[in-house]
């Protein structure tokens, strides 16, 4: 897991993107129920969109994140906020019978992502639905990944291998963000970047972003910088 400073600093630049922010939503939020965890909450970049359930479990191992994001929505009855991981939270969560959980660009900092995801499985009430975004194919890892503590990027293949083995069944499993697959090839491969620029995450979100998430909602890319992943608990 990368450093709490990096990861608030790179959460920040990341703030900015708001056409790609509902990008994800667009995504992500159909898929949900109403008690819902959210697996690596950070700084609270997704959390806004979630505020209008029943119930949302905010979850991450960083104090710091935690803090930051009791700042930046008080007063939510709705909202609880824990410090830890999901092994360690499994009973406090349980108690709220959540029927989703929402890990975004987080499982690929996890050692054991296999335990992560058992440790899911078991919280989440029958039926159960953990909505997933993960950066995809190994071959695109590069200085960027391991500045910000990737341990692994995932390919269908991969994710649908741990989704059984974790007790899951796949629902919806597609890559996205087809553009982003030559970005990040060009700067792990070509420019040996160590992070983006915010002027390139500033170019992707307004130029691309909007085209791209229209075309991808009608044809889904053969391949893409992410795979998003929709399991159900067996």
């Amino acid at each position: 897991m990368l450093d709490a400073a990096y990861q608030v600093e790179d959460q920040q630049r990341m703030s900015r993107a708001r056409n790609y922010f509902a990008w994800q939503a667009a995504l992500v939020l159909p898929e949900l129920g109403q008690r819902v965890i959210e697996l690596g909450c950070g700084l609270g970049n997704f959390t806004g969109n979630l505020l209008d359930r029943e119930i949302v479990l905010a979850l991450d191992v960083e104090p710091e994140c935690i803090a930051r994001l009791e700042a930046r929505y008080p007063n939510q009855a709705n909202l609880h906020r824990f410090t830890g991981d999901v092994a360690q939270m499994h009973r406090q969560l349980a108690r709220f019978q959540p029927d989703s959980c929402v890990c975004l660009n987080v499982l690929e900092h996890i050692a054991d992502d296999r335990a992560t995801l058992e440790s899911v499985r078991d919280t989440l009430a029958s039926g159960g639905v953990m909505v997933l975004l993960v950066p995809a194919f190994p071959a695109l890892y590069g200085p960027i990944d391991d500045h910000l503590g990737h341990a692994r990027r995932y390919t269908r293949r991969s994710m649908a291998g741990l989704a059984a083995a974790s007790g899951f069944e796949v629902s919806k499993l597609h890559y996205v963000n087809l553009v982003g697959f030559f970005g990040w090839w060009l700067n792990a491969r070509v420019f040996r970047k160590h992070a983006q620029s915010p002027f390139q995450i500033a170019l992707f979100d307004r130029a691309v972003v909007p085209v791209m998430s229209r075309v991808e909602r009608v044809i889904p890319p053969p391949f893409g910088q992410s795979l998003f992943a929709v399991l159900r608990k067996r």
